[in-house]
């Protein structure tokens, strides 16, 4: 598989999820994952779609849910299109709630969806058009859609899953106590210069065998993989705070603003102001 980034979703605690409406994608996300469910409407196009080993043709609607850290994209070239994202803690597996009876074909679902599920038939048009239906709406009754929604998936009869025998690479790299341990370090300390150096000795090793090791085991450079968490934590602040751009340069450990912009337009293709202004025009928080 090529290089994977994991993306920090700009979910707060207090969400009980939130929605991405894209009315002209661009498509132009590597492959990545995040310890979020996450279902994804695409329309109006045709493409390929990448779900674990998987990789398939997309019709003119598709729609999958992916589990958590199961790695994903969508490639397509066209210019007109339209993306809905709907985004959730597996948190809601822990509510009470979720014990009862009634909502077990949920909870089946959710554990079914780490290996990608696709929707088909008459389901797929009844589940398209309530999450059309949901980016407008507020309030207790974009609740109890989002609940019909996992409902009519998890009653679904034309349902299939997207990849069947898929050993994780991350689940190969969460294995590795040097990988796991390194991770946590970096993500705890994006504010600081985490020089490849530092990070070496704290599993022991030389720089060289390190960054060959972390490559290896991650399918991305050791900077590389640094500057992709900064730049997801800076994305997630964008999104949920007022700090100014300088301020979150900072906070998520790059030396100067021109490097902070230079890298980011790198990743995104756009500065961080203008990705503000793009978010704040898709996400919707419940």
């Amino acid at each position: 598989m090529s290089e994977m980034q994991q993306e920090i979703v700009p979910i707060h605690k207090d969400d009980l999820f939130i929605i991405l409406n894209h009315p002209n994608a661009k498509f132009d996300y590597p492959v990545h994952y995040h310890p979020e469910f996450e279902i994804n409407l695409v329309m109006n196009c045709t493409g390929t779609r990448v779900v674990g080993d998987s990789e398939e043709e997309f019709g003119e609607s598709d729609l999958v849910m992916v589990g958590p850290s199961l790695p994903h994209a969508w490639k397509s070239s066209a210019q007109t299109n339209h993306v809905i994202t709907i985004q959730f803690s597996g948190e809601i597996m822990n509510y009470p709630i979720m014990s009862k009876r009634v909502f077990l074909p949920i909870k089946q679902l959710m554990q079914d969806s780490v290996y990608g599920l696709s929707f088909e038939g008459p389901e797929h048009s009844a589940i398209k058009e309530q999450i059309i239906a949901l980016t407008r709406m507020q309030g207790f009754q974009s609740v109890t859609t989002f609940l019909n929604i996992l409902s009519i998936m998890a009653n679904a009869n034309r349902k299939r899953l997207v990849t069947n025998l898929y050993e994780q690479e991350l689940g190969a790299t969460v294995k590795s106590r040097r990988i796991t341990r390194v991770c946590e370090y970096i993500d705890k300390n994006l504010d600081k210069e985490l020089s490849l150096a530092e990070v070496a000795a704290l599993v022991n090793m030389s720089d060289s065998a390190f960054s060959h090791f972390f490559k290896k085991r991650t399918g991305m450079s050791y900077i590389n993989y640094v500057n992709n968490q900064r730049i997801a934590k800076a994305c997630t602040l964008l999104a949920d705070t007022t700090q100014s751009a300088a301020e979150i340069c900072y906070d998520c450990g790059f030396n100067n603003k021109s490097n902070f912009i230079r890298i980011f337009r790198k990743k995104k293709g756009m500065t961080p102001i203008e990705y503000r202004k793009y978010i704040s025009q898709m996400l919707i928080k419940y």
